[in-house]
């Protein structure tokens, strides 16, 4: 087990690595100055160049690479002379603890540091941190309706295959998958937001928190919930419903299945005790996959409905060219995807006897 964690955790590295470098060079291609974008085009050139050098935009871009890696590394080199030649308003960056030296340089472990936004000059680890939570609360509601629904009538629609119940679930499932999302929000807008308000009392936009203009307190608002999760719930219920019917059919012709039955075994214990219990695999992998996604960011959903989290600060990092936010969120986006495909490993060898970790 362990030997193989430590391989999947080092191609882990290897994926984040490529993340990096491809989306530093394609941010490098887009031809933009991100001085000139913080400070607008009237700035004079010595404010730009300034602004430049506190970011280390004036040197080549193998350098600047080489800089990156070494800030978001949690284990990297650092010299003694660079507090005062460069980054002096980064103090976070030289929070570490020294492993040993390196003739000039000391190998230093410390928290990967994400930079500063080109905007705002804020910590990007300070700025996801209050992104993350809101994403974190649509994407978990989203799936859980999602995991729910899809399996319940994914089983159902199984047990009652070449029935109208069947083709009623397969239909709306391949109905579901067909929109996307952006269009089923702007769909749920349009009708339960607006044309039957009076009913729901649902907002067409609004965050999780709203603060009081006045005091400044926050309050929270689940209604502003409801919309998004179900939207973002929409196609992972149909990819969920599908996979569920179909691997359900599958298990349901197998000897160990007509043997409970044989034995005397409630139909349901045999459905939900044996028959799904190997029949999660491929649903297992559905479900973390569309849960990874939903937590990296709902990017269109969250823009739609005005819903501050990690991909409403993504597209609006986009829009400015903050890269700094930019590259953090992909970042954050990127690692999720990569833990999450671990643990689903995993807990392959706990749902299902035939599939071990062992000796990989």
């Amino acid at each position: 087990m362990i030997p193989y964690l430590l391989q999947r955790i080092g191609y882990g590295f290897l994926v984040l690595l490529g993340v990096v470098f491809l989306v530093f060079f394609l941010f490098s291609l887009a031809g933009v100055d991100p001085a000139r974008m913080t400070l607008g085009q009237r700035a004079d050139l010595a404010t730009i160049e300034n602004v430049r050098k506190e970011f280390n935009l004036d040197l080549p871009m193998h350098r600047q690479f080489q800089l990156y890696l070494n800030d978001i590394s949690p284990v990297s080199l650092h010299h003694s002379s660079d507090t005062e030649a460069r980054n002096f308003l980064d103090p976070e960056k030289y929070r570490f603890r020294a492993l040993f030296s390196i003739g000039e340089q000391t190998l230093v472990l410390k928290r990967p540091y994400l930079r500063r936004s080109f905007q705002t000059r804020r910590d990007v680890t300070e700025l996801l941190l209050e992104r993350i939570p809101n994403t974190l609360v649509l994407a978990i509601s989203a799936m859980l309706l999602a995991t729910v629904v899809g399996i319940l009538l994914g089983v159902l629609a199984a047990v009652n295959h070449n029935t109208p119940l069947d083709q009623a679930s397969v239909a709306l499932s391949v109905l579901g998958i067909s929109f996307p999302s952006y269009f089923s929000a702007v769909v749920f807008q349009l009708v339960f937001a607006y044309l039957l308000v009076d009913l729901t009392g649902l907002n067409l936009t609004g965050d999780l928190y709203v603060s009081d203009p006045l005091t400044g307190k926050e309050t929270l608002v689940l209604k502003n919930l409801l919309l998004p999760a179900i939207v973002l719930g929409i196609r992972p219920i149909a990819v969920i419903v599908q996979l569920t019917r179909s691997s359900m059919l599958d298990v349901l012709t197998l000897d160990y299945v007509r043997t409970a039955r044989a034995k005397g075994l409630g139909e349901r214990a045999v459905l939900f005790r044996h028959a799904l219990r190997n029949a999660l695999n491929p649903v297992l992998t559905a479900i973390s996959g569309w849960f990874a996604e939903l937590l990296a960011g709902a990017f269109f959903v969250e823009v739609i409905f005005d819903y501050k989290g990690l991909g409403f600060e993504t597209v609006e990092a986009l829009k400015k060219f903050d890269f700094p936010v930019l590259m953090g969120a992909i970042l954050f986006a990127a690692t999720i995807f990569v833990a999450i495909n671990i643990l689903v490993d995993i807990l392959y060898s706990f749902l299902d006897p035939r599939v071990s970790v062992k000796g990989k």
